[in-house]
């Protein structure tokens, strides 16, 4: 039986394409070592240029260490890069996000393959179990209807669609039957949920709680409009992890003009302050030199940031994507420049951060991944990273803390 390794770039939408992919896999064999697989899976990002450069490095790799395999390229990178690699023979074969489904049948094929599909399609797959994970990835939608300046990802993944319902709730029932109980929502724009099925995403919220089995629900990226009073009435619900990452991209409005975005700071300012009065951690992405951001805007961002309850921050410097509008936009930020701003914004948060683990040291709820040698990390319902030592064996166990040491960079116990 031919061996067959998959390597995942990005986000986790893809994680969880990938497990879609491994689910299908009827006639091979999972390898972890892609140095000596038949086939080697690439589940491409391509966010940025510098994601299409990390993709291409790591095939030139393989091609260097395992000249023998068939490199099949998926993912967004398929649909962006994927027909430059296939006619330059990069890889063997290339398929769409659509073709996922079909790939024990795509790899059954001994001639090369150009399979770009579609972006309409919507996974039916129920997947039954996550390789290597304690928690559960599931992707409730696809695709993007925000057509934000700097993206490219509505055009390699669709406009937004929604995943049926029911297929959403078997597969989590399935999942906690298996042992899962966290269960992380993923998407391309995961707060658009519903809106072409009459749905929501607090009424889907609802439906998963009542599972048995289900005992913490956490939400990828969600626009600020994107949380309504509908939503806002979950906060208190116990199974709700204490976190949110909401998506500001910035907190200069001039910026996020410039940017096509859909929020302004004075909203965001109003949102972000209901919410931690709930006692919620509170996550962003952010944009550091985009093109027009100013010593002036800079200044000012930075300051609002500092009035903001954050307590973690998905922080890049802005990242040429061809093919965007922001491509062609100017004045260009030096890459120096860009590397400071990013260093400020980041401590700013970090000390944010630390204040909040601080002041939440105890009644922590912690699911442990795999650990080694006596040591396990895991997250809190704060999203907050803790590190145990125990000489018991606690993989994927649940537990409660009430007594962590406080470090600069993450909490510790010991059991």
């Amino acid at each position: 039986m031919k061996k067959v390794h998959f390597k995942t770039f990005g986000c986790r939408t893809n994680q969880f394409d990938t497990q879609v992919m491994i689910s299908k896999l009827n006639d091979f064999e999972l390898s972890d070592d892609d140095s000596s697989s038949d086939i080697v899976v690439v589940n491409s990002c391509t966010v940025t240029n510098g994601a299409d450069a990390s993709v291409r490095g790591y095939i030139n790799s393989i091609k260097r260490k395992n000249p023998n395999a068939k490199v099949i390229l998926a993912g967004c990178g398929s649909h962006s890069k994927g027909e430059a690699l296939f006619e330059d023979e990069k890889v063997f074969g290339v398929m769409g996000h659509s073709e996922k489904e079909n790939i024990n049948k795509i790899l059954l094929r001994s001639d090369r393959f150009y399979e770009i599909g579609d972006l309409k399609h919507i996974d039916s797959t129920i997947v039954e179990e996550f390789v290597g994970k304690s928690r559960a990835f599931i992707k409730i939608q696809e695709g993007c209807d925000f057509r934000c300046s700097y993206c490219i990802i509505p055009s390699v993944r669709g406009d937004a669609r929604s995943h049926s319902e029911d297929t959403i709730l078997a597969q989590i029932e399935k999942l906690a039957s298996n042992g899962f109980g966290e269960f992380i929502l993923t998407g391309t724009n995961v707060g658009s949920y519903g809106k072409d099925r009459s749905s929501s995403m607090a009424k889907l919220l609802k439906r998963m709680s009542h599972i048995r089995g289900v005992r913490r629900i956490r939400i990828g990226s969600l626009e600020p409009l994107q949380i309504d009073d509908e939503f806002k009435e979950l906060l208190d619900e116990p199974w709700m992890a204490k976190h949110l990452h909401i998506a500001l991209q910035h907190t200069s409005d001039q910026m996020l003009k410039v940017m096509n975005r859909r929020n302004s700071f004075d909203s965001d300012f109003k949102l972000f302050e209901e919410i931690a009065s709930h006692g919620y951690a509170l996550g962003t992405d952010y944009i550091v030199g985009h093109p027009g951001e100013s010593d002036e805007l800079w200044s000012e961002a930075m300051q609002r940031v500092e009035s903001l309850p954050l307590t973690h921050i998905h922080a890049f410097s802005y990242s040429k994507r061809d093919g965007t509008p922001s491509a062609t936009m100017s004045p260009e930020i030096n890459g120096t420049i860009a590397k400071q701003r990013h260093k400020e914004l980041t401590e700013i948060v970090k000390k944010k951060n630390l204040i909040f683990r601080r002041e939440h040291q105890s009644s922590l709820e912690v699911l442990l991944e795999s650990g080694r040698d006596g040591i396990f990390q895991g997250f809190d319902q704060y999203f907050n990273r803790v590190e145990v030592k125990s000489s018991e064996d606690l993989s994927s166990n649940w537990i409660l803390l009430n007594d962590v040491e406080v470090g600069d960079e993450k909490n510790r116990a010991k059991i």
